[in-house]
Order: C-alpha cells, then structure tokens, then sequence
C-alpha cells in the first residue's frame, strides 16, 4: 500500500509551566512536533502508513527522534540531514499558536535552510499516493517557499493528491507578503484547509466577515459554503475545502468544522467542552482526519464527522501528538450525537 508524504519543519516545543513555575522546578517540558508531524503521527496512531519528510540534523537529538517516530509507525527513512539544529518554538502551556504568547526560534535551523533542487521529488513520491504540507513552511523563506512549489508541481505532475493547511502566523510572515505565495501553491492542492480568516491573509480571497454578534453554527456555516465555493472558483483543482470554527466561551470552547464540494456542503456536531488541557495540534488532528476519510472515501458526512471529533478530541491531551485511536473518536462522536 502506498504512503501518505507529510512535507514540513521538525519543531521541538518548548513548553513551560504558567506563573514562572517553571523557574522554581527547574523543568520545562518539551514535546515533539511542528503542524505536518502532527498530522502524520495522527495518521500512523489510525493505522494508515504514513511516511514524513523534514530536513534535520545529524545528532544524537535528532536520532533519538527519529526512533521514538519510527516506532510510532511513521516512515522517517528517507529524512534529509543538513545543517547544524533544529528548529524550536516557546509556548506557555495552555496558551495558543495564534495568540502572541508564543516565540520561534527557527532562524538558521537545518529546514529553514533547504534549497530549490536538494531534494528529489520524484524519487521521493515513487511509494506515496497523498502529499501534505502547510503554509507554514513557505512562511520561512523564499527557498522555503520554492522547495514548497517543486513538491505541488512535481506531485502534480505523478496525480497525487495534494493538501494544505492554511494555518497563518504572522510572526512568520514578517517582511514578506503571503499573498504574493501562497496563491501560486494553492492552485495546486486537491483539498484546502483553514478558517474562512486565514484565506483572507494567505489567499487574498474577500470574504464576508462573521462579527462577535453573531457566532451561530448556522451563520457560519453560511459564510463558510459562500467561502468555500470562491476558493474553488479562484483554484479550479481544489476539490475540497474545509473550514475549523473554535471558539472560546466563559472559559471553554465551542467547536465544529465543515467541509464543502462542488454540489455538497457538510457540517459536523457541535462540541462544546470547559476542560482544555493543551490547543496545539487540534487543527492537525482535523487535516488528518480529512486526509484519512477523504483518501479512503469515506462518505462526506462521515469524513467531516470524524475530523471534527478527532480536532475536539485533541484539546483534552497532552503534546502535539494526539493518542486517540480511530474507535476512541468514533465513540466520542456518538456522545454528541445524542
């Protein structure tokens, strides 16, 4: 059986405790990660092989890594060693990507520095029929950016499948104009992913703009097909689009996704919690969630169904890996189906 490939930078999360509790322990937590590991680890943990592609140095660090994720299953073997070290992000355990809590320190690591022509694509997708990757990746650089568009183009070119998550952050995007890349990148995806804010910072697509006074699943469900049918429209290859909706609530969150083609739109359940335990990766479990049903085909409603619980799922664990496993989610999903 074919690999999905999951393309992007191999992050080491540096996560200390809240109220400086880090300084008296002496302790910080580190977890393993960056948004297309998530998705593969979720992929593998699903029983779906998986193989994951980074650039990384050649250490003991990174050996270590490198066994823990074959041991999960994923497919490391054919990881590019370059460079000097890894990248590395800060953030405050609770706090979320989005929000200015957290720090990067990925300058000069060994991804940030790949160039156009390092890497041989077509030898890399010769056992893959799905390729994964993220607009954080061409946020880094303009190399980073062209390795990205020699991944789609030659993906293309075999008719594998491509996806995206449009997950924007703008500490990344500092200096460079997003809509003068991403656009070219997109034109190549299969499926696309994000919120319906995200396509207007990375895609320059107009959309209509939910307020905070009305936040209804039905009402933004209704932005989200108007959204979704002007993305495919501008990407005539898109064939799916999808939307995350999470938002906080008297210190909880309301969550649901949809998910949108040519002739059918879909939305899932609305999850509602007021116990997070950790946010990142939660979009993640959602773009794997997509890529497992959609690449499978799975009915539409059951796709959006699964992602959505699987992203739900993710705020009650630890890390950026999530640990549930495909009877886990279809059993929470029940519960809200009730």
């Amino acid at each position: 059986m074919k690999k999905i490939c999951c393309f992007g930078e191999l992050l080491l999360r540096i996560s200390p405790a809240p109220e400086r509790a880090w300084i008296r322990d002496a302790a910080l937590s580190a977890f393993i990660g960056g948004s297309e590991l998530n998705v593969a680890n979720a992929l593998a943990q699903w029983g779906r092989p998986v193989k994951y592609l980074s650039a990384i140095a050649d250490n003991s660090i990174t050996g270590d890594i490198l066994t823990e994720l074959s041991e999960a299953g994923i497919d490391v073997s054919e990881m590019h060693f370059s460079g000097d070290r890894l990248g590395l992000y800060f953030l405050t355990q609770g706090a979320d990507l989005k929000h200015t809590s957290v720090i990067y320190d990925r300058a000069h690591s060994s991804f940030s520095g790949l160039s156009p022509g390092e890497l041989d694509w077509k030898h890399l997708f010769r056992d893959v029929d799905w390729f994964h990757f993220s607009a954080i990746s061409p946020a880094l650089n303009d190399n980073s950016a062209a390795v990205c568009l020699e991944a789609v183009e030659q993906a293309k070119a075999m008719e594998i499948p491509v996806s995206i998550d449009l997950n924007y952050r703008s500490r990344l995007w500092q200096n460079r104009d997003p809509i003068s890349i991403m656009p070219n990148l997109a034109a190549h995806c299969d499926l696309i992913m994000g919120n319906i804010w995200s396509m207007v910072s990375l895609l320059g697509i107009e959309s209509v703009q939910i307020t905070d006074k009305d936040l209804s699943k039905s009402v933004c469900t209704h932005y989200a097909q108007g959204s979704a049918i002007r993305i495919m429209k501008q990407f005539p290859k898109c064939k799916t689009v999808a939307f995350t909706f999470r938002f906080d609530e008297a210190g909880g969150i309301r969550y649901f996704g949809t998910m949108h083609k040519k002739d059918f739109h879909y939305s899932s359940p609305e999850f509602r919690t007021d116990q997070i335990i950790d946010r990142v990766g939660s979009g993640d479990c959602f773009m794997a969630g997509l890529i497992f049903g959609l690449s499978q085909s799975w009915p539409g409603q059951q796709v959006i169904d699964f992602s959505a619980a699987a992203a739900f799922g993710k705020l009650g664990e630890r890390g950026d890996f999530t640990r549930q496993t495909k009877e886990s989610i279809f059993s929470s999903l029940e519960k809200f189906r009730e």
